[in-house]
């Protein structure tokens, strides 16, 4: 079976598809931490703002790539706003639900809730990419999300509007990751495109609803500016929501949306356990507790599953291969040219 027969290996090997997995993770873990330190340890009034802060620093980034030949992606032409649509709306509803629910919640709690992500996910990409689910899988996701129930059903810091915040933000991800690995594979953009288009395309309307809700008042006023530790944190997030973007994009493109969602739920673990001691705005109870341990026992069971199939999966593929070669070997021993 020849090269050209089977691109999709070629370009997703094994050291790829496991190397943006830790990429994403890493990113998604350092993003959470910073931000949780600027709109929570800081107080930083306006997470839009923060937000406008990594869409700037992303087209700037990105820009400045593409002129100096560092990375390359289509130009602009009116084409591009249908080719992408509709993930700018994604993108904006994903970045502003996840900051915001990220300062309103302890980061177990964001943590915990940020599994039914997992379960849109495997939803949507049961209806928009047709896919199937062993029930190892699917039981693996009822223990994750009924872990996330008990642990938030004792939250003692509940909070109606960080818990629909967050709930928009599992939505918002999941649609934006199962649509995201869509448009990678047909539309052409590349993975800078669709970086680049997305945030240039929205980071004015946000800009304007800022301003017009007030936001962008309070953020410039805000008293913490002189601050050096604070101005260090608050490009540390400008600059991780970029990296964090990238990463997902790039763990997209080379694995799958459930697959992103796994990674996700991984790096959760060490989130979860970590934001006891970390930011301050945890309450114990040991009914919450509990219910942290079975949702994160199930994603760290849901992982092992998912890469274990997987990895026979691949296995098995390698076996046919060989089959195949030695087949067409025997073959062309047999019956010379």
């Amino acid at each position: 079976m020849s090269a050209e027969a089977r691109p999709d290996t070629a370009d997703h090997s094994g050291l790829h598809k496991f190397c943006s997995a830790v990429f994403y993770a890493g990113s998604s873990f350092l993003i959470t931490v910073v931000n949780k330190t600027v709109l929570t340890s800081f107080r930083f009034p306006s997470y839009l703002c923060l937000g406008i802060g990594q869409m700037i620093t992303t087209v700037v980034v990105l820009y400045v790539a593409k002129k100096s030949k560092t990375v390359q992606f289509q130009d602009f032409d009116k084409s591009i706003p249908f080719k992408i649509f509709p993930l700018p709306l994604l993108y904006v509803g994903n970045h502003v639900t996840g900051l915001a629910s990220t300062k309103k919640l302890s980061l177990p709690m964001f943590t915990v809730l940020r599994k039914f992500t997992i379960l849109m996910t495997m939803i949507l990409e049961v209806y928009v990419l047709r896919k199937t689910f062993p029930k190892r899988l699917v039981y693996s996701v009822v223990a994750i999300v009924f872990g996330a129930m008990v642990a938030a059903s004792s939250d003692l810091a509940f909070d109606v509007e960080a818990y629909t915040f967050i709930l928009l933000n599992d939505a918002f991800t999941a649609t934006n990751s199962v649509y995201m690995k869509k448009k990678l594979g047909t539309e052409g953009l590349g993975k800078y495109g669709v970086l680049f288009y997305n945030s240039m395309i929205i980071v004015i309307p946000t800009l304007l609803a800022s301003a017009f809700t007030g936001d962008l008042h309070k953020a410039v006023t805000f008293e913490d500016w002189v601050q050096a530790t604070f101005i260090v944190c608050f490009l540390m997030s400008c600059v991780m929501g970029f990296v964090l973007m990238y990463s997902i994009v790039l763990c997209s493109y080379y694995n799958s949306a459930l697959t992103t969602a796994v990674v996700g739920a991984i790096k959760n673990v060490a989130v979860a356990y970590i934001g006891i001691f970390v930011g301050g705005d945890y309450l114990f109870s040991w009914t919450n507790f509990i219910g942290l341990s079975i949702c994160m026992s199930g994603g760290l069971v849901y992982s092992y599953f998912t890469f274990k199939s997987k990895a026979l999966g691949d296995n098995s593929e390698r076996t046919r291969e060989l089959k195949i070669r030695i087949t067409e070997e025997s073959t062309e021993r047999v019956c010379p040219s």
